[in-house]
């Protein structure tokens, strides 16, 4: 029996998201000040990578299992995924407040670990959470708006970088001070974000044939295991197309967030963490606005590419978008003038919007709605995957063929966007219906 699901007003699709604003501040954190850390630790720059292991490695280990045991949960009080929100913040709160204390690379390498658990604990069940509570002429508008949240929370994470750096000197062993501020309002955030969605979101109880289903299917320590392994037996071959365009966009992105404060100091401060230290926080504090500048650009256009989706098609907004966003990184190591970053930021902002939506929206159509969860898990292995295959090979890379350039990580980095976007051209995914969130089958299987 199918669940009437109500419509939701916006205001209501706006409270359940707000928990994913914390979410992504704790992501801006990582984009732009994890790395920052380590150079400020005496990490070499083909270090870097392998010290970033911990975002995809927990990400390929938490995610799909948190996706499979979510659709396999249900409390009358917590609800289905609501547990995993709670547990992911508390987890990111904590290690967001004691981050900035790391003494040594191997310390603040760990404590990666455990904000990226929680992360993952955290999100993934957020994808899910949309599909399960809004009708499908409602679900374009979820999705975006959890673009919206990630552009936002970014944001804020980037310029309070920037912010705090003016008006917090100081550091404490080789981390300025500057860095704490920043690490304890992402602290707040994560956790009160998250409990401001779980206060005013009520989600859908299953029905009896919905629980009773759950009962039969739980199966031990093991279930989630053999639930992944069979969902990506069953994948819909628009999934294995998209985890084409995945290897390329994420490979792609990791390279930019390693290298873009290095890039920047190199191009227009003309030093290096090895060089002045003054001059390369600068450089570090502009990553951060430049960063900020993207992700407001992110909130700005995410409901915009809503209504384009409608009317065009999922699959042609991300082509353009990804296009304009390689561009945008190809020029981005030969700007002298810090200004003038923020022009190719602004197309890199509007890609980041549709990466954060447009593709579950190509997809969402072909997965049966009992298995959300593991779904949005496998998407999300298709995310962390080239990241991992980034980390593991691209220090070699950039010590070996890019001359452990930062400028030329970041045209690397512009180079696999267009493929990335050659990769959605060959997609099959259909427009959205009038009326519909979702789109129609493109001849996907």
């Amino acid at each position: 029996m199918n669940i009437i699901k109500p419509r939701l007003s916006f205001s209501q699709i706006i409270n359940m998201n707000v928990g994913f604003f914390g979410i992504q501040y704790s992501f801006g954190l990582q984009q732009s000040a994890i790395n920052p850390i380590y150079d400020f630790l005496g990490a070499s720059p083909d270090e870097i990578p392998l010290l970033n292991l911990a975002g995809p490695m927990t990400g390929l280990l938490i995610q799909p299992i948190i996706g499979a045991m979510s659709d396999k949960t249900w409390h009358p009080r917590w609800g289905r995924r609501k547990p995993y929100f709670l547990v992911g913040a508390l987890l990111c709160s904590i290690a967001l407040f004691i981050y900035p204390f790391s003494s040594s690379l191997w310390m603040a390498a760990g404590l990666l670990w455990i904000l990226d658990a929680g992360n993952n604990t955290a999100m993934e069940p957020y994808r899910a959470f949309i599909a399960d509570k809004l009708p499908a002429e409602q679900q374009a508008t979820g999705f975006l708006s959890q673009s919206f949240f990630t552009g936002l929370g970014i944001t804020l994470a980037n310029i309070s970088l920037f912010i705090f750096q003016k008006f917090i000197p100081g550091e404490h062993g080789s981390i300025p001070y500057w860095v704490f501020g920043s690490f304890f309002l992402g602290s707040v955030c994560s956790i009160g974000s998250v409990l401001w969605s779980m206060s005013k979101t009520p989600e859908i109880p299953p029905s009896p044939e919905e629980l009773m289903i759950m009962e039969q299917h739980k199966g031990g320590i093991f279930a989630p295991f053999i639930e992944i392994s069979e969902a990506i037996k069953d994948m819909p071959k628009v999934m294995w197309q998209l985890s084409l365009v995945y290897l390329f966009q994420w490979y792609a992105l990791f390279c930019y967030w390693q290298n873009a404060s290095k890039s920047i100091a190199q191009s227009v401060w003309h030093t290096s963490p090895m060089g002045d230290k003054q001059l390369y926080e600068e450089a570090v504090g502009w990553t951060g606005l430049v960063n900020g500048w993207y992700n407001i650009a992110t909130f700005l256009s995410a409901f915009a590419l809503v209504g384009l989706a409608k009317k065009y098609s999922p699959k042609l907004v991300h082509v353009i978008c990804l296009l304009i966003a390689g561009i945008g990184l190809m020029l981005f190591p030969h700007i002298e003038n810090k200004y003038l970053l923020f022009a190719p930021m602004t197309g890199f902002g509007v890609a980041w919007a549709s990466m954060m939506g447009i593709p579950y929206l190509m997809v969402i159509s072909e997965i049966p709605k009992e298995r959300y969860g593991v779904y949005m898990g496998i998407i999300n292995m298709m995310i962390v995957i080239p990241m991992i295959i980034q980390n593991l090979t691209f220090g070699y890379v950039l010590e070996h063929f890019l001359d452990n350039d930062s400028g030329k990580a970041i045209t690397f980095a512009g180079i696999f966007l267009l493929i990335a976007c050659g990769a959605t051209m060959l997609m099959k995914s259909g427009k959205i219906e009038e009326g519909m969130g979702i789109p129609t089958s493109g001849g996907g299987h």
